[in-house]
Parts: structure tokens; C-alpha cells; sequence
């Protein structure tokens, strides 16, 4: 199929169709993703001229939607002289998916978050869905995200959550462990500046509340806090990934930049932000190089509870559960996916990687990124078992052995792609 488009482009490009009328734009294929939302979101309309670009660049766009597992199109003469009818085809995907990541808690108990998503909600893509997470304590959360909910160009995204876990702080005589809880309420608008370029901006309004249990003290720590913040967030997004079923090709970036005030003048003004870069080559007919890169910076401050964690459900497989916190982070993760199965539903994929990754001590400098103790290298090895027509139905395992100092080991589950 992806051949037969190119050929078409080429094709209509070379006998320069750009003199002849689209007459009718169609959709077929489409059961439960409405064809007036196809319709609105599309730039091709009945009356313009013959376009190959516009074409490409619906086609892209439909293929990136969570409801739509491949799209092609198709053009016919029209009973008009000089007229056509041009088809977008469709394969949906199933789009009420639930989840479950499954994880040790940082007391090596059995910790889950299981979760329901509507990815196609209204026939809209309107994403919806909400989870419960157990890790020694009971969390929740819901979110609504629409994308197209005013135009073609402008959305709006909801979520709340109230997450309670137990969170290690680390001081300089040992380790504390205390329970953060986190309640929060945000609200963002979304803006596609182009069908690569996107914005979101918004406010997040949150209380943190963190309750001593055991471990290490210092006089200079509070054993409770509890206090009301807000925070401005900003993320540009770059999208120009070509997606063919489990195949990726590509480049995307992701900026994500927040600045958060505290009710409290005990604590001061912070800024945070970081940015993911991520990179895919297809290899071959089965093989697939991925990779991610993540720089992040934020007010340097003494604290505890710094933003920046090492964690192997974040960002190094097999590290552990929350093992270190600092204000800078740079992170490597580098991996070769490749097809074992591909049936007409069904992939098995397995993965070769390496995690690598050093943080910034809180109240530290640029050094610390090049000092051993902060530099952590997890290679390991995985499966994915993929569900070709359920979106991001992904089930992955991966095992990461550390080969740099103090290393760990580990096995790391979850839906989805690691990245």
C-alpha cells in the first residue's frame, strides 16, 4: 500500500494534475469515526484543484489519529470534464482499551495501576478515560482530551488526579521514605499550528502533602508539608513520524516548559523544563531503530525534592524504583525493535537497548553530569506482543542489567512502546 501511494503521487505530480477539480471528497472504511469529523479535520475539499501535497498531507494526518490503524486514498473521474472524486480509505482500530502496568513499590511490594481509555469517543476522537493505582496506597485519576473540539485547529484538555505513593527523600545522613500525596486539577488549550506543529498551554492547580514515615532525619527537613501550588505549563510539540502499523519513521520533538508558584513564602519559585527528542529509522522490511533523548534543567536548589528521578518505569530499565533525585537530567535511551511475527492481527517484536542516563545533585553544577556516581548504563533485552487492529495495544517486557557502578538489575512491564 505505502508503495501504491508513492506511485500515485508520482504519478499525478508528472502529469502536473493540479489543472484538474475535485468534484467530491469520500470517505469509506469508517464505521465508528464519524465521516463529518473526517471531513472537518481534512484540508482537501470539494472545488479546490487537484492537490498531491494536500493529499500527502491528509493522509498523514488520518494515519496519526488513535482511531485510524491505516489510511490510504483513491481517485476516479468525475461525470464533470476535468473532474474527480478522490476516496480516503479507512481501517479503524478498536478503541476502548483497557490497561494494566504492573510494578514492585518502593517497600518491594506488589504495586498495579490498571486503567479504561476511549481513544474514538462521540465518533470524535475525543480520548477519555480514567485508572486506579495501588501502590501501597489508592490513587486515582480522569482525563478528557479533545483536539478538535472548536475547529479543526483549536481543543481543550481536562485531567484530575489525586496520586498517593511512598516516595524515598534522600539526606545526607541516609534515606527518608515519606508519603507524598499529590491532588491536582489541570486544564489546558490545544492549538495545531499545522498538521506537524502543535501548542498546548495552560494552568495546573495542585496541593503536595508530604507526611514523614521512617528512615533518616535532618533538622533542616520538615517531617510535614503540606501546601497549595500552581504552575503555568507550555509544550510545543514537532511531529513528523510516518507511521506504517508497528513501524515508525521520523523525527519528534516534544518541549515541555512549566513554572510553578507556591502559596507558601517558605518555599520559593521554581521553573522546570525539559525537552524529548526522539528519532526512528525503519531498518529493513522488519527492523526498527529507536531512539530518545531527554534534556532537562530546573531551578537549581538544595532540596530534597527535586524533580528529576531515576526510575525504571521513567527512563532506565532495571535501575529501580525512584533510586536518586536531581535538578539536570540528560538521558540516552537507544533500542532496535524487530518483527519475529507479523501475522494478520498479531506482531511479536523483540528489542534489544541501552538505558543510559546522569542527573545534576540538587544544588550542584554542570560537573556532576560527568561525575561516576550520578552515570548509569542499563543494556537488557525484551518482547512486545502487539495487537495490530486494538490501539496501542502493546504489551511489553524488558530486562536491564546495569554494567556502571552499584548497578541493579531488573524486569520492567507496561502497555505501550517504552517511547
Amino acid at each position: 500500500m505505502r508503495n501504491s501511494l508513492l506511485l500515485l503521487l508520482w504519478l499525478f505530480v508528472a502529469h502536473g494534475y493540479g489543472q484538474y477539480t475535485v468534484v467530491d471528497v469520500k470517505i469509506q472504511g469508517n464505521e465508528r469515526t464519524k465521516t463529518n469529523f473526517i471531513k472537518k479535520i481534512t484540508k482537501l475539499k470539494p472545488g479546490m484543484e487537484l492537490d498531491s501535497t494536500l493529499i500527502a498531507e491528509d493522509i498523514y494526518r488520518l494515519k496519526r489519529l488513535p482511531s485510524v490503524s491505516h489510511a490510504y486514498f483513491q481517485v476516479f473521474p468525475a461525470n464533470v470534464e476535468n473532474g474527480y472524486n478522490v476516496f480516503y480509505g479507512i481501517e479503524e482500530n478498536f478503541t476502548l482499551i483497557p490497561f494494566a502496568n504492573v510494578y514492585t513499590s518502593n517497600n518491594d511490594e506488589f504495586a498495579f495501576r490498571i486503567g479504561l481509555q476511549e481513544f474514538n469517543a462521540f465518533g470524535n476522537n475525543v480520548i477519555l478515560g480514567g485508572f486506579y493505582q495501588r501502590d501501597i496506597f489508592n490513587s486515582f485519576g480522569a482525563h478528557l482530551r479533545a483536539p478538535y473540539l472548536f475547529s479543526d485547529k483549536f481543543g481543550l484538555a481536562i485531567s484530575y488526579q489525586d496520586l498517593i505513593t511512598q516516595e524515598p527523600v534522600f539526606l545526607e545522613n541516609g534515606t527518608a521514605d515519606y508519603k507524598y500525596n499529590n491532588e491536582s486539577f489541570e486544564v489546558l488549550g490545544l492549538y495545531e499550528i499545522n498538521f506537524k506543529h502543535r501548542l498546548e498551554l495552560g494552568m495546573n492547580f495542585f496541593t503536595e502533602d508530604y507526611t514523614y514515615l521512617f528512615g533518616s532525619t535532618d533538622p533542616n527537613v520538615p517531617q510535614a508539608l503540606n501546601v497549595k501550588k500552581y504552575l503555568y505549563k507550555l509544550i510545543y510539540n514537532y511531529d513528523s513520524i510516518e507511521y506504517y502499523y508497528q513501524y515508525l519513521s521520523g523525527f519528534k520533538s516534544t518541549l515541555n516548559f512549566q513554572y510553578v508558584h507556591s502559596a507558601s513564602q517558605q518555599l520559593p519559585e521554581f521553573v522546570i523544563g525539559f525537552n524529548d527528542f526522539t528519532y526512528y529509522v525503519r531498518v529493513g522490511q522488519k527492523g526498527n531503530w529507536a531512539n530518545r533523548l531527554r534534556l532537562g534543567l530546573s531551578s537549581n536548589m538544595e532540596t530534597p525534592f527535586a524533580p528529576f528521578s531515576v526510575d525504571n518505569n521513567l527512563n532506565i530499565r532495571g535501575v529501580g524504583n525512584t533510586i536518586d533525585r536531581g535538578t539536570g537530567s540528560i538521558v540516552l535511551n537507544t533500542e532496535y525493535r524487530h518483527t519475529l511475527v507479523d501475522k494478520n492481527w498479531f506482531v511479536l517484536q523483540s528489542n534489544v537497548f541501552v538505558d543510559g542516563g546522569s542527573w545534576r545533585n540538587p544544588g550542584g553544577d554542570f560537573s556532576d553530569f560527568s561525575d561516576n556516581q550520578n552515570i548509569r548504563v542499563y543494556p537488557g533485552i525484551g518482547l512486545r506482543f502487539i495487537h495490530k487492529k486494538i490501539f496501542n495495544a502493546i504489551f511489553r517486557i524488558d530486562y536491564g542489567h546495569g554494567i556502571t557502578k552499584d548497578a541493579a538489575r531488573g524486569v520492567v512491564f507496561g502497555i505501550g512502546q517504552y517511547f
